[in-house]
């Protein structure tokens, strides 16, 4: 038998919105869609995988702060620091209160064997950003 996840799927408020953050800070592109009754957008992350933003007027209910033991899903870049850059250039801070929705929450230390970085998009889902360094991770 063969599993393997073929896509994650987000409540959004407003798609086309959070498809640009995905766009601008990820790469990520977008997919055709059948024409469901409800609005969204699929994009493309990479051989196999896919993201679907759906909308949902009321977003994802979800209040605070990044908090990285909260439910999320993560992306493995190679670049790192371009993501982080990205992300500073639209206006999040590692140093942003612990409830400020633009805030960076980062692990240089690698104990998870590797980097991360928490963030939240505009809806408020988490995501995580992590990179290879040589952990067994």
């Amino acid at each position: 038998m063969s599993v393997q996840l073929h896509h994650v799927a987000l409540v959004v408020a407003e798609p086309e919105r959070s498809a640009e953050f995905y766009e601008s800070i990820f790469g990520l592109t977008r997919l055709d869609r059948p024409p469901f009754k409800i609005e969204g957008v699929w994009l493309d992350c990479g051989p196999g995988l896919q993201l679907h933003l759906t909308r949902h007027p009321q977003g994802t209910f979800r209040s605070g702060g990044v908090d990285n033991n909260d439910g999320h899903f993560a992306f493995r870049t190679d670049d790192f620091e371009g993501i982080l850059a990205r992300l500073v250039a639209r206006g999040f801070r590692e140093d942003a209160p612990e409830d400020d929705p633009m805030r960076i929450l980062v692990n240089r230390s690698g104990m998870a064997g590797f980097l991360q970085l928490y963030v939240l998009d505009p809806d408020r889902n988490i995501i995580e950003v992590n990179t290879a360094a040589g952990g067994p991770f």
